[in-house]
């Protein structure tokens, strides 16, 4: 009868300071199991999840206590906030808190993808040389074309615009006398697309962004341009991107989401074998640090909101 649900990893500091206030269930494994997950929210007055946890249909139905949703990160695409709304409960995302961990994922996968000189290891190990063969790109001089110009977005635009990086982006809600623009020039998103040596996404899953970036937008990039995807999965057309990677019309790719989270081995087999590929399991936004900061913040919301209702 907890109080408080926890259905994926959080920072154990954080977890007790929520345990010393409330009766507190902590269980990262009950994203993997939705029914008994459902069963334990019934009593429950807050529950905090990550991105796979899914908030709505039966969980919420059953939910009738649930006063807050605590959302560790800022995506919002696997919470139904519509009906929370309706329900009169509270959906409070980490708004900020891992917006440098992302900022460095991406500048570190342009660096990897440009450079493509840290695929010579076993090959330098067992005596080859090959010099030429991994002679790569500098990110100086380089077009940065940001899909989306957020906080996020904007993070990574300043880190880009000290390495000698040019800068596009394209975000039609952005208001046009932003600060932001200062450093970005606004451009249209096919223009974007035919510019740009690095294109990192940074958008939320809608109908309007599902498939954006297709197999008409991936043949108008560069054959040695690079995409970054830390955004949401299902924006990029990942069958799409498999072929421009296989037939050599991409330089390459960074992929942290997928279409299907975590990817089975058959959504995983159109990716393997293809070159200058990074895949990482939707870790862009979680170091020990920004797990720190996400954690601490969802603690004190929940703390403040459930103690003002006490």
């Amino acid at each position: 009868m907890a109080d408080i649900v926890i259905s994926e990893f959080m920072d154990e500091a954080a977890v007790a300071r929520l345990t010393a206030r409330f009766d507190t269930l902590y269980d990262p494994k009950l994203v993997d199991d939705p029914e008994r997950l459902t069963d334990l929210v019934r009593p429950a007055r807050a529950l905090i999840v990550r991105n796979r946890t899914q908030v709505r249909g039966a969980l919420l139905e059953s939910a009738g206590k649930l006063e807050i949703v605590g959302r560790l990160g800022v995506g919002l695409d696997n919470i139904d906030v519509e009906a929370c709304s309706a329900r009169g409960i509270a959906v409070h995302p980490a708004t900020g808190a891992n917006n440098l961990a992302v900022a460095e994922y991406v500048i570190a996968n342009a660096m990897l993808l440009l450079r493509q000189a840290y695929q010579s290891s076993d090959a330098v190990a067992e005596g080859a040389w090959p010099r030429q063969k991994m002679m790569g790109r500098e990110l100086a001089g380089k077009t940065l074309g940001l899909i989306g110009f957020g906080a996020i977005a904007q993070e990574v635009a300043w880190r880009a615009h000290d390495y000698g990086m040019r800068l596009l982006a394209y975000d039609p809600h952005l208001d046009a006398g932003h600060p932001a623009w200062q450093i970005a020039r606004n451009v249209a998103l096919d223009g974007l697309m035919e510019l740009a040596d690095v294109v990192s996404l940074h958008v939320p899953l809608t109908e309007a962004t599902r498939h954006m970036i297709d197999a008409r937008r991936l043949g108008l990039m560069k054959r040695d341009a690079v995409l970054i995807n830390a955004a949401r999965g299902g924006v990029v057309d990942e069958a799409a991107l498999a072929d421009a990677l296989r037939d050599g019309r991409l330089g390459g790719a960074a992929l942290d989401v997928f279409e299907s989270e975590p990817l089975t081995a058959a959504d995983g087999a159109k990716f393997r074998g293809l070159p200058n590929l990074v895949l990482t399991p939707h870790i862009a936004g979680v170091t020990e640090e920004s797990n720190v900061r996400v954690s601490d913040m969802i603690a004190e919301l929940v703390i403040a909101h459930l103690e003002k209702q006490a």
